[in-house]
């Protein structure tokens, strides 16, 4: 049996302790559910077997789909919503842990990585109730060498401080398949448009342009990971693209694949 296929209904909702300074927890959530803003003490890997979430932390928001983690450091402020229906697996590290940990410096924020089929099956091992302790030991440190390894996602919209922007970052969320012309946002918001372009740049370093986009694909994932019978030329008629092979090539971008090939994968 393939260990994504295992059945752990007797795990769910429990925590397993691995004894070392790692504990670990397996939930299954239903769309909208939403786990209000909170913090941990230990650091965690949170990990979506199946189903898509977001995750929200003071940087911004973070697109979480079936084939992605985040990494949560200890005392991050944060919340996460469900977009689908999730099988979510979490793996929590205390500081001490992380502290003989090589390369733990580069655990010190927040990210999200795309998820190996290595790292995948490592995860779900975790969770098999008839594993051993050196069995446990050995998928640990394999799980954290392959984080250590991953590409970043750019699955990450930045939320700008700066009170006009984000007024003018929150209209664009509130509606991203509309067009938003920077000189109308910023008369909306009271300022130029050359202001907001720089407080755009300078807060999140992306260009308005870019930001928008970034924006205006988070909306297709969350589409495509929602409805599964959305077309891909509905889908890109509705986020104001031309054409389908120009939101392909904007989607693919973001996230490394087709909008056809990441509704199979999801």
């Amino acid at each position: 049996m393939n260990i994504a296929e295992k059945p752990i209904a007797a795990i769910i909702g429990r925590r397993i302790s691995t004894g070392d300074g790692i504990h670990m927890i397996a939930n299954n959530y239903k769309k909208g559910f939403r786990i209000d803003t909170h913090m941990h003490r230990e650091a965690q890997l949170v990990y979506a077997a199946r189903g898509t979430m977001q995750v929200t932390t003071p940087k911004g928001r973070w697109l979480v789909p079936p084939d992605r983690a985040v990494w949560v450091p200890a005392r991050m402020a944060h919340a996460i919503d469900v977009l689908a229906d999730i099988e979510m697996r979490t793996l929590y590290f205390d500081l001490d842990w992380l502290a003989r940990e090589e390369r733990s410096e580069s655990l010190s924020s927040e990210f999200v990585v795309r998820v190996s089929p290595l790292l995948h099956q490592a995860i779900l091992a975790l969770f098999d109730e008839h594993t051993t302790a050196e069995r446990t030991g050995l998928l640990l440190k394999l799980a954290m060498l392959e984080l250590h390894q991953a590409e970043d996602s750019a699955t990450f919209i930045p939320l700008p401080h700066e009170p006009r922007c984000r007024r003018a970052a929150d209209i664009v969320l509130s509606d991203p398949t509309g067009d938003h012309e920077i000189e109308t946002l910023a008369r909306e918001v009271g300022t130029s448009a050359r202001t907001l372009s720089r407080l755009f740049s300078a807060e999140t370093q992306l260009s308005f342009k870019s930001w928008c986009q970034r924006a205006r694909v988070a909306a297709a994932i969350e589409k495509l990971s929602t409805d599964a019978n959305v077309s891909v030329k509905q889908l890109a008629s509705d986020l104001g693209y031309a054409s389908v092979p120009a939101f392909s090539h904007a989607f693919r971008q973001v996230t490394g694949k087709t909008p056809t090939e990441f509704a199979e994968k999801g």
